[in-house]
């Protein structure tokens, strides 16, 4: 039996919103971001720079598929993150938030029968390492403000902006 190769892999994917990072691991991804910084998303992940090598990701043709307007290109890309089983369900609960549309923290507290746990959703928000992929940027304040997002609130605006308006496909 062959050994699988569970080494990092990354590919850094320039979008309007920035060069973004994405990060693989025995074929889901691990860790995504924008940054130039490709040590800082490996870190979100645990990983350390020196063991990741630069690669032709498909989950990369996903990202630059959502940028030209297919809104159900993420969907099927595997994730992976490391998390308490109310993260999990938080970043699971996130994926099914539908392209254009947000939610409040505390909405998406109250769909996971946690009502009053909107701080715990947004804290799992803070610890999601595949932006993008979990699209915690669909989540907002209790008063639809743009609240906080690891890669600046500038970036979410853009995100929503994007998917509101641009002529997203449904596949």
């Amino acid at each position: 039996m062959t050994p699988v190769d569970t080494s990092p892999t990354y590919e850094v994917v320039d979008t309007p919103d920035g060069p973004f990072v994405i990060v693989e691991r025995v074929g889901a991804v691990v860790a995504a971001g924008w940054s130039k910084d490709v040590g800082a998303i490996l870190g979100r992940a645990s990983l350390e720079p020196a063991d990741a090598s630069r690669a032709t990701l498909a989950s990369a043709d996903a990202v630059r598929a959502w940028y030209l307007g297919d809104s159900a290109a993420l969907d099927a890309v595997p994730i992976q993150q490391s998390g308490t089983e109310f993260q999990a369900a938080v970043w699971a609960e996130l994926r099914q938030i539908p392209c254009g549309e947000v939610r409040r923290y505390g909405e998406v507290a109250e769909m996971l029968g946690r009502p009053g746990a909107s701080r715990t959703v947004g804290a799992a928000c803070g610890h999601n390492a595949v932006a993008l992929f979990v699209p915690c940027h669909r989540v907002v304040g209790a008063s639809g403000k743009l609240t906080g997002f690891a890669w600046g609130v500038d970036i979410k605006r853009s995100l929503l902006a994007r998917e509101r308006t641009a002529p997203m496909l449904s596949s």
